[in-house]
């Protein structure tokens, strides 16, 4: 298991458009993937519990991985979260 913590550098924050790219990211791993913060944590593979943690730009989350491909799952995540090129896409 891994945990990290990742600021986001998204502008706008974690809408419903970059959660659905968020999901779909977290979604290419085999591993559990979670993100946590204030004490919730949330399947970043679930659009709804994503969604419920209305995270903004700027905060900083605790993301928690676990399974086979763990590290490249970590690696997906910190690097969506963290470059707000990649919600253009």
């Amino acid at each position: 298991m891994m945990e990290k913590f990742v600021k986001i550098q998204l502008s706008g924050g974690l809408e419903a458009r970059p959660i659905a790219m968020l999901v779909q990211v977290a979604s290419q791993y085999e591993s559990s993937v979670y993100l946590e913060t204030e004490g919730k944590k949330v399947n970043a593979k679930s659009i709804m519990g994503m969604m419920s943690l209305a995270l903004d730009n700027g905060e900083s989350v605790k993301v928690i991985t676990n399974g086979e491909d763990e590290q490249e799952a970590m690696k997906g995540i910190e690097e969506y979260l963290s470059d707000e090129k990649k919600q253009e896409l």
